[in-house]
């Protein structure tokens, strides 16, 4: 197998397509089934906690084991672990597809969902990497703004379409969408030429994969059950406590190996920190908005699964035009100029978006959200481009694993902190009638994490234009220089 197409060749168009499906197909799941959880919810008998797990248990092995899957792509070659990942994710789409009514479907839609997330995670890390080594530096921000922007649309696509198929065919079809486009990614994957060599020496410590998802999972289950027991409880503090202690372990555990699940070397530069913090943050604000506005929606304003979908557009419209405009901005100026922009724009959004919610009215809403959408376009492409153009090509598959997990992990908590605050201000429970102003509380979380995030970018972002020197960050020398032949 050849190398990956450079700057100039037109395979690289096609491996731009087979990573941008992929990955589109993984951020829809982490959406697509916002709308549908109140049909799937009677249908399997999911109590409101298992239908917010439906969510999170898909976005938790993500973030868990996406660190893994970059990993694996070093293990197996960037190709052969595509291939596992996409084949994983399809076969557990159906899975779910086919959960069964009555005792048993919360239990299969749970696993079935989180293999779904395994599935992503070994897609995930190699996908960035690939499109990256395949554009030379003048079509990078522009390649990644199609990459990034266009599967970012189907994080916001989500709704709209769960809510179609839910409404006229039926939620499990939502599942089925997956067969077709993770065969047709196989079919492109097979004949684009994205790279097969692995990395010799490569090895997996069983513990450091184990202490990883405990320790997220524990801790997420911990602030999720908190919305309901209080962080007095002593289990909530059990699994707060096990969890972040687990989680400290592994990291302690990365600084110390030669040859680490993540490596924490990258966050030695600046301007990479600020990148993948800035990605964690708009993450955590994202899930939440749209997992508690398709609530808001179906429970407070009535719309059915249809309806609610649709009215997701003002955010997706805004959010399509400006991921383009964020590409070609980075291109000319760098990052700092579109991301700051772009977040204090969700920022405003967001306030603007919940301080319409009390009053009941959707037309008040559709300003803050047009808003919110603008600035998740400007923000989102360039974060990640700029992350994966600060390493050298060998390291961009650890590179590209080390920013979606910290994303994935902001999603993840995103969802659990949003939902408690919910619960504990209207003291309903998700997925039951919640009170406008429990939602609006949510929000004001969303916004103060927007807000973060701008103030990470402001201080650690790079202030230098789109020339950066490759290979900033320097992993150990027994890294393979590049992506490789096969």
């Amino acid at each position: 197998m050849s190398a990956p197409a450079g700057e100039g060749s037109p395979q690289r168009w096609l491996v731009l397509v087979a990573m941008t499906g992929s990955l589109s197909m993984i951020m829809l799941d982490q959406t697509v089934v916002s709308v549908a959880l109140p049909t799937m919810g009677r249908d399997l008998s999911l109590d409101a906690a298992g239908q917010q797990w439906v969510v999170n248990a898909y976005v938790l092995a993500l973030a868990a084991l996406v660190a893994l899957g970059g990993k694996a792509a070093d293990l197996l070659g960037p190709r052969r672990a595509f291939r596992s990942g996409v084949t994983l994710f399809f076969l557990a789409s159906v899975g779910c597809g086919l959960a069964p009514a009555g005792e048993f479907g919360e239990a299969t839609i749970l696993a079935c969902r989180t293999l779904q997330g395994a599935g992503a995670a070994l897609m995930v890390p190699v996908s960035g990497a690939i499109v990256i080594a395949s554009f030379g530096p003048r079509e990078r921000g522009r390649a990644m703004a199609i990459f990034a922007g266009i599967s970012q649309i189907f994080v916001a696509l989500g709704p709209l379409i769960g809510g179609l198929l839910t409404e006229y065919v039926s939620w499990r079809a939502v599942f089925f969408l997956n067969v077709p486009v993770g065969i047709t990614t196989l079919v492109l994957v097979a004949i684009a030429p994205v790279p097969g060599a692995r990395v010799a020496g490569t090895r997996i410590q069983p513990l450091d994969v184990v202490l990883v998802v405990a320790g997220l999972a524990a801790t997420t289950f911990g602030i999720q059950l908190a919305g309901t027991d209080g962080l007095s409880s002593p289990l909530v503090l059990a699994l707060l406590v096990g969890g972040l202690a687990a989680t400290a372990w592994f990291v302690v555990r990365q600084v110390r190996a030669t040859d680490p699940l993540i490596h924490v070397r990258l966050f030695t530069d600046r301007a990479f920190t600020g990148d993948a913090a800035v990605m964690g943050f708009v993450q955590f604000g994202l899930l939440g908005l749209v997992l508690y506005s398709s609530i808001y929606l179906q429970e407070l304003l009535g719309f059915g699964p249809m309806a609610a979908g649709l009215a997701v557009l003002p955010l997706i419209l805004p959010l399509t035009v400006a991921a383009q405009l964020g590409g070609r901005w980075f291109d000319r100026a760098g990052v700092r100029g579109p991301v700051i922009t772009g977040l204090v724009l969700c920022a405003v959004g967001t306030v603007l978006w919940l301080l319409a919610l009390p009053g009941l009215d959707y037309a008040l809403q559709t300003p803050g959200m047009a808003l919110v959408g603008v600035g998740l376009g400007l923000t989102l492409s360039p974060t990640n481009t700029d992350a994966l153009a600060r390493v050298g090509v060998g390291e961009r598959t650890q590179a590209s694993g080390v920013v979606q997990t910290v994303r994935q992990l902001g999603g993840t908590l995103g969802i659990a902190v949003i939902g408690a605050v919910v619960i504990a201000a209207d003291g309903e429970t998700p997925g039951q009638t919640a009170a406008p102003s429990g939602i609006a509380a949510g929000f004001w979380v969303a916004a103060v994490a927007f807000a973060l995030a701008a103030l990470v970018g402001a201080t650690l972002l790079a202030r230098r234009d789109t020339s950066v020197p490759t290979g900033t960050v320097k992993l150990p020398a027994s890294r393979d220089p590049s992506l490789g032949s096969g």
